[in-house]
């Protein structure tokens, strides 16, 4: 069986382990089949292509015809997608349900309670982590900008700018809305003009220089927290992307955000 890597990464990402990526495409490329002609030509274990073929059954791949010996049916592509696509829809519904339930119940408030104990039995210097790949930063971000109280300072690229316009922009402008002051330092750029004018719409905007890069690209919210992006965002792939998260007042308020409002000072001199 010849089947392209790239086939195979891409279903992947729909959620199919190995085994079941093998046997799916075996199915296809095979027609109707036994389970141990299957095993075969995927060089998946005999001993494990019964239950792998069952979970393909269950996620609507895979048609199976009783009888002895039990074969099994490929399910058309397109077809075999939709149903795919259907189950995650109505996964995700129920557990959307299960959570928006919780947060309305007794449970929650328990957890709270234990949240809010741990918290203050630890030591600030404790309240911090790395944050690996893109996708935690921004959630961590979201988290962020959606407790905020007083401030958000940020500091970006051209590239960040825009994750944290399309990630952010209605937690930023609700956060104004809230009487939360958001300032932002970043580039303006041909790629990043229509992005600026549209934040400048609810937040305080000050320019790069066309000759000179951000510090660095971080976020302080409230003096009290920050998160600082450890690696540059074109050398490394979104998913080894590092950064820095802390609650702490002394980094965030007492180190990192005299920084920014120097700069900030600067790059209103230089504006005029």
């Amino acid at each position: 069986m010849n089947v392209s890597e790239e086939i195979l990464d891409q279903l992947k990402t729909l959620g199919l382990n190995s085994y079941q990526r093998k046997l799916w495409t075996a199915l296809l490329s095979n027609g109707t089949s036994t389970a141990g002609e299957l095993s075969d030509i995927s060089d998946v274990p005999r001993s494990r292509t019964y239950d792998v073929l069952e979970s393909l059954e269950d996620l609507g791949l895979v048609r199976i015809q009783t009888g002895k010996p039990m074969k099994y049916t490929p399910v058309d592509p397109d077809e075999a997608l939709e149903r795919l696509k259907k189950k995650h829809e109505k996964e995700f519904e129920e557990m959307k349900n299960k959570i928006d339930r919780m947060k309305d119940s007794k449970t929650f408030g328990e957890l709270e309670k234990l949240y809010n104990g741990g918290v203050e039995s630890t030591n600030p210097g404790e309240i911090s982590g790395a944050l690996k790949g893109r996708h935690q930063l921004l959630q961590q971000l979201e988290t962020m900008f959606k407790k905020s109280e007083d401030r958000i300072h940020m500091m970006t690229s051209e590239e960040g700018l825009k994750e944290i316009y399309n990630s952010h922009i209605n937690h930023l402008r609700e956060a104004s809305e809230r009487g939360v002051d958001v300032k932002i330092a970043a580039p303006m750029t041909e790629g990043s003009r229509d992005i600026l004018d549209k934040i400048s719409e609810f937040a305080d905007i000050r320019h790069l220089p066309d000759d000179e890069e951000a510090i660095g690209r971080f976020s302080i919210v409230d003096g009290k927290e920050f998160a600082f992006a450890l690696t540059h965002e074109n050398e490394v792939d979104p998913t080894q992307d590092i950064s820095f998260w802390s609650q702490s007042d002394h980094a965030a308020g007492d180190f990192l955000e005299p920084i920014f409002q120097n700069y900030w000072k600067k790059l209103g001199k230089d504006k005029k």
